[in-house]
C-alpha cells in the first residue's frame, strides 16, 4: 500500500518558514535545560531537532494538589489534557490530536516514569500511576522523533522523580478544596552512605463535581539509588495505586448539560425509580489495584554506556458499566461487568557508542526492547434477580496474551554548527486469545502487527542564540486490546482492525532574546492512513474501525520571559487543523476529527518577591469548540476561556520549612464542557468541568542534620 500523500502547499510553507526563521538573533548565549527524551542521552533541549518541553518541579507544584497531569501539562503547547472529572476513566491526553478518541486511559501517547514504561505493549497507558509528589521534572516530546519510542503516534510524556540526596528529611502536606477534595501526603528522603532513598505515601479523596463521581485514591512510591562502582548506578523503583469503587458519572446529553452541568442522564426506562440516572441505577464504578517494580542499571565504560531496564507488575480491574437489560440478553454480548487480572513485564537493553567521526562527534545507541502482558479476563452481566449494578451471570472468560519485540538504533553526529540525527525502530506485536466461554461462539484466535519507524532530523546553529531544524518520520500505531475487545455488533474480538501508519514532517526554531526570554516555534504535518476511530461507544464500552486518511497540520508556540521587579510571563499556544482527508462510510472528506480543538492557549502573568518567599500568578486558559462525533452533526462542545489565580508563601524556622498556597479556578464561574466522549451511541457526549472552585494547601518539612 502507498504511503499517505504529502500536501504540497503546506510542506512548501514549512520549508519557507525553515528558510526564513521568525526570530531575530541575539548576542546572548541561550540558557537551556538538559533532557534525555528524544536522544536517549543527556543533551541540551535547545540543540535537539525536535519539539521538546520541560515542566520542572516548581511548576508541577505551583499551587496544585499534584493529583493529575492536567495541572502541569497545560503549559505545554500541542498537548491537550482533559480532566473528565471522572477518576474511573482517567485523563484524556492527546498530542497534536493523537489520543483524543480514547474513551478511557491514555492512547496514542507513550508514558514513561523513571525510564520504565507506564504504557502497556499494545499502547494503552494510565497517567494515574505517575507520582507527581516526588516529580523532579516532566519531559514532553512531540512530533517525528517520538516514533523511536515505539507503538504510538502522538508523542512521549516522561516523568523523572527526584533522587534521595543529603541529610534525611521528612515532610507532610495536606490539601482541601471544593467538592470534598482532600489529599494528604507523607514522604521521607535522604542519603545514607552510597544509598539514596525516597519514600512517599498519599491519599486523595473527592466527593466529585459531577453527580456520582466520588473517588478515593491511595498511592505508594519508593525509590533507591546506589553507585555500583565508580562509573555505575543502580536505581530501583516500586509504586502502587489503589482505587476502590471509584464512581463513574458517565456522560450527559446537551440538554442535560444545559439544565445542570453536574447532573447525570436520567434513565427514562426505569419505571420503578423515576428520575434515577443511568449511573445510579447501574451503580457504575471501577476498582483498580496496580503494583509495579522496576530497576535501571547504567554502567559507563569511558565515553560509552550500557543501560539495562527491567520491570514487572500486576494490574487488577473490576468495572461496572451501564447497559439496558434487553441489550444484555443478546446471546453474543459479553456482559456489563469487566473483570481482568493482568501480569506484565519487560526489559530494554541498549548500548551507546561515542566516538569521533571526521570533524565531529558521533553518538550511536543500539537497543532491544521486549514486553509482554497476559490477562485473565472475564465478563459478567451487571444484574441478577435483585436488580442491576451487581455481578451476574458469566458472559466472557478468556486469556489474552501480548508480546512485542522492538529492535532500534539511533545515531547523532554533531560538528560545528550542524547536528544530524537519524534512527530506526521495528515493532512486532503478537496478540493471542484463548476463549474458554464458547456458549456464544469460540472467539479464540490471534493476529500480529509489524511496522518500521524511520526518523531523520537536521539542526543548524545560526548563532549561539538561534537554532533552526527540520525532521521527518514514519509512525506506526497498532490497535490496543481495548480497541480489539468488541466489534460494532457487540460480538467478540474485532480482528479485522489494521494498524495506522503515518508520515510526520516538522520544522522549527528555538531562540533566546537576551538572557531572559526563550521562544520556540514548530510547524508540523501528520498524514495518516487507516487511522483507528470510534465506531460505537455505549455506556463505557467502545468499538473501533479504521478510517481512510486523516490529516493534521498545525503550529505550536511557547514563550517564557522574566522581567524586572519579579515579574514573569509564559505563553503556550497551539493551532491545529485535524480533518478526515478522505471520506469513509457516510463521513465526508473535510470533516473535523472529533475530540480535537482547533486552537488552545495558556498564558500566565506571575510575580515573586526578591527572595522568592511569596509569589502569585494570574492564569488564562482558552480552547476552541470540539466536535463530539465524526459527522460533525451534534452540538459541539463550545469554546471557552477561564481565569485562575494562585498565591504561595514559604517560611523557614530553624530546620523547619513551611509552605502554603491558595488557588482559585474558574474565577468567572463559567459553565464548561471539559471533555467529550467521542461517538457515544446515545449522544451522551458531554462531561462538565467545575465552575468556580478553590483549593488550600499546607506543607511542613523537617530537615535533619
Amino acid at each position: 500500500m502507498s504511503l499517505p500523500r504529502p500536501h504540497v502547499p503546506f510542506v512548501a510553507g514549512l520549508l519557507v518558514s525553515f528558510a526564513c526563521p521568525a526570530f531575530a538573533q541575539s548576542p546572548a548565549a541561550p540558557q537551556s535545560v538538559v533532557v534525555v527524551t528524544g536522544s536517549r542521552t543527556e543533551q541540551e533541549s535547545f540543540d535537539l531537532p525536535a519539539a521538546v518541553s520541560v515542566v520542572d518541579a516548581q511548576r508541577i507544584g505551583a499551587g496544585q494538589p499534584r493529583v493529575n497531569l492536567s495541572e502541569s501539562l497545560v503549559t505545554v503547547p500541542g498537548i491537550v489534557v482533559q480532566n473528565r472529572q471522572n477518576y474511573a476513566q482517567d485523563l484524556q491526553v492527546s498530542s497534536r490530536g493523537f489520543g483524543a478518541r480514547s474513551s478511557f486511559g491514555v492512547r496514542g501517547v507513550r508514558l514513561i516514569a523513571d525510564g520504565i514504561p507506564a504504557t502497556m505493549p499494545d499502547g494503552q497507558g494510565q497517567a494515574a500511576t505517575f507520582n507527581l509528589d516526588m516529580a523532579e521534572r516532566i519531559e514532553v516530546l512531540r512530533g517525528p522523533f517520538s516514533a523511536l519510542y515505539g507503538n504510538h503516534s502522538g508523542g512521549v510524556i516522561q516523568l523523572f522523580t527526584r533522587d534521595g540526596e543529603g541529610a534525611p528529611a521528612v515532610e507532610m502536606s495536606t490539601t482541601a478544596g471544593s467538592d470534598g477534595l482532600r489529599k494528604t501526603d507523607v514522604n521521607a528522603q535522604g542519603k545514607a552512605g552510597a544509598v539514596g532513598y525516597v519514600i512517599d505515601a498519599s491519599r486523595f479523596e473527592t466527593d466529585g463535581y459531577r453527580d456520582h463521581s466520588a473517588a478515593t485514591r491511595d498511592q505508594g512510591y519508593a525509590k533507591l539509588t546506589m553507585a555500583t562502582n565508580r562509573d555505575g548506578k543502580l536505581t530501583i523503583v516500586a509504586n502502587s495505586l489503589d482505587q476502590d469503587d471509584t464512581q463513574d458519572p458517565l456522560g450527559a446529553t446537551w440538554q442535560t448539560f444545559k439544565r445542570d452541568p453536574r447532573a447525570g442522564e436520567i434513565d427514562t426506562t426505569d419505571t420503578q425509580t423515576p428520575q434515577r440516572t443511568f449511573a445510579e441505577r447501574y451503580n457504575t464504578r471501577k476498582s483498580i489495584d496496580h503494583r509495579q517494580l522496576g530497576l535501571n542499571w547504567q554502567q559507563r565504560f569511558g565515553p560509552h554506556r550500557l543501560q539495562v531496564t527491567a520491570y514487572g507488575g500486576n494490574r487488577r480491574v473490576i468495572q461496572f458499566q451501564s447497559f439496558s437489560r434487553g441489550f444484555q440478553q443478546q446471546p453474543t454480548h459479553s456482559g456489563g461487568v469487566i473483570d481482568f487480572d493482568r501480569d506484565f513485564r519487560g526489559v530494554d537493553v541498549n548500548w551507546q557508542d561515542v566516538r569521533t567521526l571526521g570533524s565531529g562527534m558521533l553518538r550511536t545507541t543500539f537497543g532491544l526492547e521486549y514486553a509482554d502482558s497476559e490477562d485473565a479476563r472475564q465478563g459478567f452481566e451487571n444484574f441478577d434477580s435483585t436488580g442491576p449494578g451487581v455481578k451476574g451471570r458469566l458472559r466472557r472468560d478468556e486469556n489474552n496474551r501480548l508480546t512485542s519485540m522492538d529492535p532500534y538504533v539511533q545515531t547523532q553526529w554533531e560538528s560545528g554548527a550542524w547536528v544530524l540525527t537519524g534512527g530506526l525502530r521495528h515493532t512486532r506485536l503478537k496478540i493471542g486469545v484463548n476463549d474458554r466461554f464458547v456458549a456464544n461462539g469460540d472467539d479464540s484466535g490471534g493476529t500480529s502487527f509489524d511496522g518500521t519507524a524511520p526518523v531523520i532530523g537536521v539542526l543548524r546553529k545560526i548563532s549561539p542564540s538561534l537554532n533552526v531544524y527540520a525532521s521527518a518520520a514514519r509512525g506506526f500505531e497498532t490497535p490496543t486490546l481495548n480497541e480489539l475487545f468488541y466489534s460494532a455488533s457487540g460480538a467478540g474480538f474485532n480482528f479485522g482492525l489494521s494498524p495506522s501508519r503515518s508520515v510526520h514532517l516538522e520544522v522549527g526554531a528555538k531562540s533566546m532574546f537576551g538572557a531572559q526570554t526563550r521562544a520556540d516555534i514548530a510547524l508540523f504535518q501528520a498524514s495518516t492512513r487507516d487511522e483507528l476511530v470510534v465506531a460505537v461507544s455505549n455506556g463505557g464500552r467502545t468499538s473501533y474501525r479504521n478510517a481512510a486518511r486523516t490529516l493534521r497540520q498545525g503550529m505550536e508556540l511557547s514563550v517564557a520571559s522574566t522581567f524586572g521587579a519579579g515579574w514573569n510571563v509564559q505563553v503556550a499556544a497551539n493551532l491545529l487543523r485535524a480533518i478526515y482527508d478522505d471520506g469513509f462510510g457516510t463521513i465526508p472528506r473535510g470533516n473535523r476529527l472529533p475530540g480535537v480543538p482547533r486552537a488552545s492557549v495558556f498564558s500566565e502573568l506571575g510575580w515573586a518577591t526578591r527572595d522568592g518567599n511569596i509569589n502569585a500568578a494570574l492564569e488564562a486558559q482558552a480552547s476552541s469548540k470540539v466536535h463530539p462525533d465524526d459527522a460533525n452533526a451534534a452540538v459541539p462542545a463550545p469554546g471557552y476561556g477561564v481565569l485562575n489565580a494562585r498565591l504561595q508563601a514559604r517560611q523557614q524556622a530553624g530546620r523547619w520549612h513551611f509552605k502554603e498556597y491558595l488557588r482559585l479556578n474558574n474565577l468567572l464561574d463559567r459553565d464548561i464542557v471539559g471533555s467529550v466522549i467521542v461517538a457515544e451511541a446515545n449522544r451522551r457526549y458531554y462531561e462538565a468541568a467545575p465552575g468556580r472552585n478553590w483549593m488550600l494547601g499546607f506543607s511542613a518539612r523537617y530537615q535533619f542534620q
